[in-house]
């Protein structure tokens, strides 16, 4: 009995050479290739229970936010709890 062998082409993508360009022309999640993780850590549960917090901006400022978060190789969310924990602390003022 023969074995056959299947050869498969990845599509090629040209990386994006600015933020700018990234964040428009990502790809929607439903279009996006599927990508199978291997060696991955598990998620790290926080010590405090994480709620959804949920906001309204414009198109430009969320650009904005996303293009230099991309710059600087950090996640939206985490740029914004930084800056939300700065401006209130634990046991801060009220």
């Amino acid at each position: 009995m023969s074995k056959k062998s299947i050869a498969i082409k990845m599509p090629t993508r040209t990386a994006p050479t600015t933020p700018d360009e990234w964040v428009s022309n990502r790809t929607s999640p439903a279009t996006a290739p599927e990508v199978v993780a291997t060696n991955v850590t598990p998620l790290v549960q926080p010590a405090e229970p994480m709620k959804r917090f949920t906001i309204d901006v414009s198109e430009g400022l969320h650009r904005r936010i996303k293009a230099a978060c991309a710059g600087r190789g950090e996640k939206m969310a985490d740029v914004l709890r930084d800056i939300l924990e700065r401006e209130f602390p634990a046991g801060g003022k009220a």
